[in-house]
């Protein structure tokens, strides 16, 4: 079986944007400067790493290139290819043709705080082994999220 895709978002999973605080664990940065901090986490960056040595990951967000360039530089880690999404502002099941282009056939699990109901039935459909990972975004990414891809991934090797 072929390696997996594994998607990311940001808003929402890295940045727990929905939270009425900074949470623990977390630095406020302007990205985007006259639009207010956006919150990051320096832990995720190991979590990222883990997850792009356990099949294709690639960034599944509204962020775009800024995802690499801004995001993933602040946490120092490798450019991750990008999944193109229609210009903002999109509805969220706008997501969805995007990302089953992106993964084809091969098996994929997919981290975003926002799982549509086009989505789940997308997920659903799919003849390849597919996992949906839903995140709080005001909790955001936790390690149990990360260990739970980690698992799946696994259990498609072997």
């Amino acid at each position: 079986m072929s390696r997996p895709v594994l998607l990311l978002d940001l808003d929402g999973v890295l940045n727990p944007f929905a939270a009425s605080s900074c949470p623990d664990g977390y630095l406020e940065h302007e990205f985007y400067p006259g639009e207010g901090p956006e919150r990051y986490c320096p832990d995720h960056a190991a979590w990222i790493t883990e997850l792009a040595a356990a099949g294709d990951l690639r960034w599944a967000s509204a962020w775009g290139e800024d995802a690499n360039l801004l995001f993933g530089a602040k946490l120092g880690v490798a450019a991750l290819p990008v999944v193109p999404f229609p210009p903002l502002p999109f509805p969220p099941e706008a997501k969805v043709p995007a990302v089953a282009e992106a993964v084809g056939d091969r098996p994929a699990a997919w981290i975003d705080d926002n799982h549509t109901e086009a989505g789940r039935r997308w997920a659903a459909g799919r003849s390849a082994p597919t996992l949906l990972v839903p995140v709080d975004s005001a909790v955001g990414w936790t390690r149990a999220d990360v260990d739970r891809v980690l698992r799946w991934a696994a259990g498609l090797a072997g």
